[in-house]
């Protein structure tokens, strides 16, 4: 009897240390506390109070890194994090990005509930509704980090490329219309097919960076301040890598 007691406890350890590795997402799963989680000695991926563009960046690429290794530390999806975040939130950054399903800026920077304030729309063009978005995360919410980040094969810049100038019909349009001064430029280098399209991205990535800082009194005020800084990105789709582009 003892011998087959001693039997059923190896088993358990063998079967304890095979999931070991899915532990983290187990116990959220099941309710825990992050103090529940910090107890067990699982690590959670809560960011603490980032009051620096710096720090924020810095904890966007540690993350990335993550990602890309598939390394992604669990976030706390718990009930007591919601609770916490009912009364108000404090995003370390703010990201602008292309509503293309590829790109889910949460997973990418390995960032959990309440960590960005994400503004995605097709294409990562700013118009008065993003720009009004962005403006309220850095007035409001006291982000200090704005990454503008566009991706490869961008669905939206391929349309802009293959419209050509030419006026296009429904919504769609207004998007195109927003990347189109991005294919002047770049088509004057003389680049073809992909090589276009991808310098194109990069142009438009930059321009919409610059319409946040030239459309926004509040945003060039912070920039001057010190408070505040923006960066530009390309997210690669096979890699999982986030490119920084300045």
């Amino acid at each position: 009897m003892k011998k087959s007691i001693s039997s059923i406890w190896i088993i358990m350890f063998a079967v304890t240390l095979s999931i070991g590795g899915s532990l983290n997402r187990s116990c959220i799963a099941l309710g825990l506390t992050s103090s529940n989680l910090h107890e067990r000695g699982i690590q959670i991926n809560e960011p603490s109070v980032i009051k620096t563009p710096d720090e924020a960046l810095k904890l966007l690429k540690e993350g990335n890194e993550r990602f890309q290794k598939d390394q992604s530390m669990e976030v706390d999806l718990s009930s007591e994090k919601r609770e916490k975040l009912v009364n108000g939130q404090s995003p370390i950054a703010v990201i602008v990005t292309c509503s293309d399903s590829r790109v889910p800026p949460e997973l990418i920077f390995n960032q959990g509930l309440g960590d960005l304030f994400v503004v995605r729309v097709a294409g990562n063009v700013i118009d008065k509704i993003e720009l009004g978005s962005v403006e309220y995360a850095v007035k409001h919410l006291k982000t200090p980090l704005i990454v503008v980040m566009g991706h490869e094969n961008c669905g939206a810049v391929e349309a802009a490329v293959e419209a050509n100038g030419e006026k296009q019909h429904g919504n769609i349009g207004a998007i195109i219309n927003k990347i189109e001064p991005s294919v002047k430029k770049v088509k004057s280098k003389d680049l073809h097919d992909k090589e276009l399209v991808e310098a194109v991205t990069i142009e438009n990535i930059n321009n919409s960076s610059a319409e946040i800082k030239d459309g926004s009194k509040v945003i060039r005020e912070e920039l001057e301040k010190g408070k505040i800084k923006i960066v530009e990105a390309k997210y690669m789709l096979k890699s999982g890598q986030v490119q920084w582009l300045n």
